[in-house]
């Protein structure tokens, strides 16, 4: 997978949506959720997938593109079991990796013969994939990179990435190659509704749209974070795509998993940030996804088999969160959801009250839990747990109770959703953002820019930072500091300066805006680091 996310950022700025029908790019947020499925022969050693050829000597390559494939027999594999534990975990569509980069191909191409059909299993796995996800009524989707090492091979070119003279538009074979491959696909299994591009995309997106007008474009026409939730919304359809653990395919050692409530948690935080979350998973090299993956997506199913109602069709509110509380609204109606995040999970039996300063009730509002009656609590008849709110003030006061027991030990640990019918906004909040960071002397200059008062005649602005050292791209355990704040009248940039920072360390930092009800902020953005 390219982790160079910025690239594909500066791409789709340049050429846009323009292609991607509007009506599609609104069916494809409304689903909200989807499987990332990262597979192909190398599975058998458990390296990451084709980016080992990359810098690799010449026997080693000789091996992987010669013996590897001739050992590669999943003999366990049985698609309809993915796609059925796919429709419970709340799948809507799959994006199955039909070409990554080693240039090798998972149905039987004519384009080349570096595909299934010289492995002990021959069958097009591609093809059964799409059908069994298709019986489930899960949109079919390809990942297919442009990239191909193995046709680099074979020419006597350098194996490498993300340089001008291996891509498809340096060398006419190559982007020949990939039309033709693009072509075949789109060709032989009916609608494909999704197609993400890791690579050069420009010809083949074209070459795409002209085969099936109706395919939605991911990465190579919209932006598509890899591995991290963005600070804030970004404009438009987005993907955020995932992996449970360290690795795109199989890792059969020291590999360190997510929990199934970091996904969950992630895949809430994507929705109210306006973007589909695409979750991978890679099979074992017999064929079945490790045990692993198949508990997480099942710890997911329970999750969603309640609170799907606030994933799907849904869209950002006025605000993504207020503290541990965050929304997502349903699309074409008055109805948001709460879904309830705090640290310290919500006991069963136990009322809880909530005050929420963004929503305002009306003569129409209702409030319920999702998955629950509001009625009963088991084994206690005494007890009648319903919802109410009172609209104050200081706010929209919920008083609620988890009533339904998930777990026997009724420790049920993931978020809990209010549903809210008939609200409104009960503000328009102010809009910051964080600009950069410039090194000044032996302090740092904060640079943020307030773009909206909202309906503020004064607002206080300033930053927060944090250390990120030690810490992976996910990884976040250190604490925010909050620098001096400054009271602004009206829009524009301001700076601050932070003396004290050990510059040969990491940090991040946001801009900062305390509107009179909550407290709002930009993006996360890291600060340069000095010598």
């Amino acid at each position: 997978m390219r982790r160079a996310f910025f690239l594909f950022s500066l791409i789709t700025t340049t050429f846009g949506q323009d292609a991607n029908h509007p009506e599609r790019l609104e069916w494809f947020r409304d689903l909200g959720f989807g499987l990332f499925i990262h597979w192909s022969f190398d599975s058998q050693v458990g390296t990451t997938i084709s980016h080992s050829m990359v810098g690799a000597s010449d026997d080693y390559l000789k091996r992987f593109v010669n013996e590897l494939p001739r050992t590669f027999n999943p003999r366990k594999f049985e698609p309809h079991d993915w796609a059925a534990l796919a429709k419970i975990a709340g799948i809507k569509y799959v994006v199955f990796t039909a070409k990554h980069h080693s240039g090798f191909c998972m149905w039987p191409t004519h384009t080349t013969d570096f595909n299934i059909t010289q492995t002990p299993f021959k069958s097009d796995i591609t093809g059964e994939i799409l059908r069994a996800f298709k019986e489930q009524g899960i949109a079919p989707g390809l990942y297919f990179s442009p990239d191909d090492f193995w046709w680099l091979y074979k020419n006597g070119k350098t194996l490498q990435r993300n340089v001008p003279e291996v891509q498809p538009s340096a060398n006419p074979g190559l982007l020949a190659h990939d039309t033709a491959q693009v072509k075949e696909l789109l060709t032989s299994y009916g609608p494909v509704d999704v197609l993400f591009f890791d690579g050069e995309a420009d010809s083949l997106r074209k070459t795409a749209w002209q085969t099936q007008p109706n395919v939605v474009v991911t990465r190579g026409a919209i932006q598509t974070p890899e591995q991290y939730i963005p600070g804030v919304p970004l404009e438009g359809p987005w993907e955020a795509n995932m992996t449970m653990g360290t690795n795109w395919a199989y890792k059969p050692t020291n590999d360190v998993y997510k929990s199934g409530g970091v996904l969950i948690s992630t895949l809430i935080e994507t929705r109210a940030k306006g973007g589909n979350f695409l979750l991978n998973v890679g099979p074992k090299p017999d064929g079945e996804l490790p045990i692993e993956q198949e508990e997480r997506l099942r710890e997911m199913a329970l999750w969603m088999s309640v609170n799907s109602e606030s994933i799907y069709g849904v869209r950002p509110w006025i605000v993504t969160n207020e503290r541990d509380y965050w929304f997502t609204k349903a699309k074409d109606e008055d109805t948001l959801y709460v879904v309830v995040k705090e640290p310290q999970r919500w006991p069963y039996g136990q009322w809880k009250d909530i005050v929420l300063k963004s929503v305002k009730a009306t003569s129409a509002t209702t409030a319920s839990v999702l998955g629950q009656n509001d009625k009963v609590l088991e084994y206690q008849p005494s007890v009648v747990p319903k919802t109410t709110f009172k609209q104050d003030k200081d706010g929209l006061h919920i008083r609620a109770m988890r009533a339904q027991r998930l777990y026997d030990d009724r420790k049920w640990p993931n978020p809990v959703v209010i549903k809210l019918t008939g609200v409104k906004p009960a503000l328009t909040p102010p809009v910051v953002e964080t600009v950069r960071a410039n090194r000044n002397g032996s302090n740092v200059e904060f640079e943020g820019n307030l773009i909206r008062m909202g309906d503020s005649t004064a607002l206080d602005v300033g930053f927060e930072y944090r250390s990120i050292n030690g810490q992976d791209i996910n990884e976040r355990t250190s604490d925010w500091k909050a620098t001096g704040f400054t009271k602004r009248t009206s829009t524009g940039t301001y700076t601050l300066a932070v003396p004290g920072l050990n510059l040969k360390m990491p940090y991040e930092f946001r801009a900062v805006v305390r509107h009179p009800l909550l407290t709002l902020y930009g993006a996360e953005k890291p600060v340069p680091k000095g010598r």
